[in-house]
């Protein structure tokens, strides 16, 4: 029994010395010239930041991988006090911080904002700078670099008169625009217009809007947060809204992208011509509809509508519409979706829930993909004895409906995989082995939304396949 008691006590007191030796290696600062630092990156990156507007905030992890401490003498950017860049150190945001000591294998973390002056620019121009690490008489260095943007900031505003927007340098809206009564805005090609947090977009009564975008520089309508992680987050601004009594609208070459609602169009204004004319645009990843038509007129072609958080197009009280070559492919996946992606009423709700009917006389798809993720991608809601005029004609649809009705389905075929090519990147061309392929007829839209010829056998859908070589 004294021998283990013995034993015990031998055992124990090594074990404190291990440790106390253990300790005061690791407490000890070590200052070989050779050690160095490691970084979790060597540049650190920032997408596009419009001028006058801090950055997303970045982050940097410093290593010690060596055995002991070590004492960091001074960490600064290179550009000092006239750096557009700010670092943050353990709660310390001095242009010079000193003396950092960390244990070894161990780490620290350093948080990076960017502010970028603004300047005569009008395409993206470098923001650059470096972190410098003085280590035991050795200098390491992580690079910084942004892309800056100078941009046109409108905040609560109301477009006057007869107003041309260009593509020089981007718009940022805050708050709203709004085309006021009777007056009309032109966008040009290649304009870029970002909206910041729940921003809209709204054409009043008797006012007009014209995008004019071409093939090669489309027009783009998106939240104003560039870098990555927002990059396809849906819900950033409100959308686009055509106010009632608003007519001869017309969007051609468009990207509409990670709003609320994409399109939301009223009824018309007294003209012979459509509300909307809309043509090969792009409306994608909205966390409610991407159009919603109130008893009003369309006519489109070559539109691709993706991933949405509600329908694809959902039309209420009726109105004129008239699609064609249109390709739906509804894949959202970031909540539970609460309509199926074509949902057509002739009819609305009043504030006591009583039906108002209202004539659909017109609703033609031709040509078109109506497809997604839902058993039943098509929802047709009628009121009995009130106008639902709805024509397919050679279009794939999803649905658990029998497509026996002569008048209704001309030359269609449902439930089969149309092969988007990765509908979850919202690539929707169609794959060579596409049961779409040469199932159209010709319905007056003789180019693709890329501008490929479609021939005398048509492929469904906004985008022609074309073979590889």
């Amino acid at each position: 029994m004294i021998q283990r008691r013995y034993t015990f006590f031998i055992l124990l007191l090594a074990g404190i010395l291990i440790a106390q030796f253990s300790c005061k290696k690791k407490d000890k600062i070590d200052t070989n010239a050779s050690l160095r630092l490691s970084f979790s990156s060597d540049t650190v990156f920032f997408d596009t930041v419009f001028s006058t507007i801090g950055s997303i905030t970045q982050r940097l992890i410093v290593y010690n991988n060596n055995d002991n401490k070590v004492n960091i003498s001074q960490i600064n950017l290179a550009g000092g006090q006239s750096s557009n860049y700010r670092i943050n150190i353990d709660g310390d945001s001095s242009l010079v911080v000193s003396n950092i000591e960390i244990p070894g294998h161990d780490s620290i973390f350093i948080f990076i904002r960017v502010t970028v002056d603004p300047n005569n620019q009008n395409t993206p121009f470098v923001v650059a700078d470096s972190i410098l690490f003085s280590l035991n008489g050795n200098l390491q260095d992580v690079n910084l670099v942004a892309w800056g943007q100078n941009a046109r900031f409108r905040k609560q505003f109301t477009v006057k008169g007869n107003i041309v927007w260009d593509s020089l340098k981007p718009y940022v809206i805050y708050d709203y625009l709004q085309v006021d009564t009777s007056a009309s805005l032109l966008i040009m090609p290649g304009t870029k217009i970002y909206f910041h947090k729940y921003a809209y977009f709204a054409v009043a009564y008797d006012a007009s809007l014209k995008v004019l975008g071409n093939l090669e520089h489309p027009v783009r309508f998106q939240g104003d947060r560039l870098d990555p992680f927002y990059r396809d987050l849906p819900g950033q601004w409100f959308g686009i809204f055509f106010e009632s009594g608003s007519k001869e609208h017309e969007i051609n070459y468009a990207i509409i992208k990670n709003g609320i609602f994409g399109i939301q169009v009223g009824v018309p204004g007294i003209s012979s011509e459509p509300m909307l004319k809309l043509h090969n645009t792009i409306i994608q990843n909205t966390t409610s509809d991407a159009i919603f038509a109130y008893a009003s007129s369309i006519v489109s072609t070559n539109c691709v509508i993706g991933n949405n958080g509600g329908a694809a197009l959902w039309v209420e009280k009726g109105g004129s519409y008239d699609f064609r070559q249109l390709t739906i492919g509804n894949y959202w996946g970031s909540s539970v979706r609460f309509s199926p992606s074509l949902n057509i009423k002739n009819f609305s709700y009043d504030t006591l829930g009583n039906k108002v009917p209202g004539p659909l006389t017109k609703t033609f798809f031709g040509n078109s993909i109506i497809y997604g993720s839902e058993v039943d991608e098509v929802l047709l809601d009628q009121m009995n004895a009130v106008p639902f005029e709805i024509v397919f004609d050679h279009s794939l649809l999803k649905t658990e409906t029998s497509l026996t009705d002569p008048q209704r389905y001309i030359g269609c075929f449902a439930n089969e995989d149309p092969l988007f090519v990765n509908p979850l990147s919202y690539n929707f061309r169609i794959d060579s082995l596409s049961p779409v392929i040469d199932k159209g007829i010709q319905m007056g839209v003789p180019f693709d939304i890329e501008g490929v010829e479609r021939g005398t056998t048509p492929d469904l859908g906004a985008y022609q396949w074309v073979p590889t070589l």
